[in-house]
């Protein structure tokens, strides 16, 4: 079924209507294969940059497994030369006069955002 309304569009067409509709309505012109090319090299960048930064990490975290055990053994053994009068102290240290840890990260949260506001006034 087609419509019987007529566009004033459809029938004022000047030039540049005329020009635009016959390139559009031509055969699209034959690349031989460039436009798949494009698109498969475009691909393979897509997923080299997203695999890129995964890799990194498991490279780096690999490379971080040793110096990371020698750090923990070696703060073991600094463990051993804190003496242990204040290791008796902290358990005696008064928490409830502290303030709540509600109010704590309230105040960090505020903090974080007024160095981000400050930043971005700065740019």
């Amino acid at each position: 079924m087609k419509s019987k309304i007529i566009s004033m569009v459809d029938r004022l067409k000047d030039k540049e209507d005329l020009k635009l509709e016959s390139l559009f309505g031509s055969e699209p012109i034959r690349d031989d294969g460039f436009s798949r090319k494009v698109v498969s090299r475009v691909r393979r960048r897509i997923w080299i940059q997203r695999l890129s930064l995964p890799i990194a990490f498991i490279v780096g975290g690999a490379i971080a497994v040793k110096p990371l055990s020698q750090l923990v053994v070696a703060v073991s053994k600094l463990r051993a030369f804190i003496p242990q009068d204040i290791k008796s102290n902290i358990d005696n240290i008064p928490f409830e006069n502290l303030p709540p840890v509600s109010s704590i990260l309230i105040a960090a949260f505020l903090v974080i955002a007024f160095l981000l506001a400050g930043k971005l006034l700065q740019e």
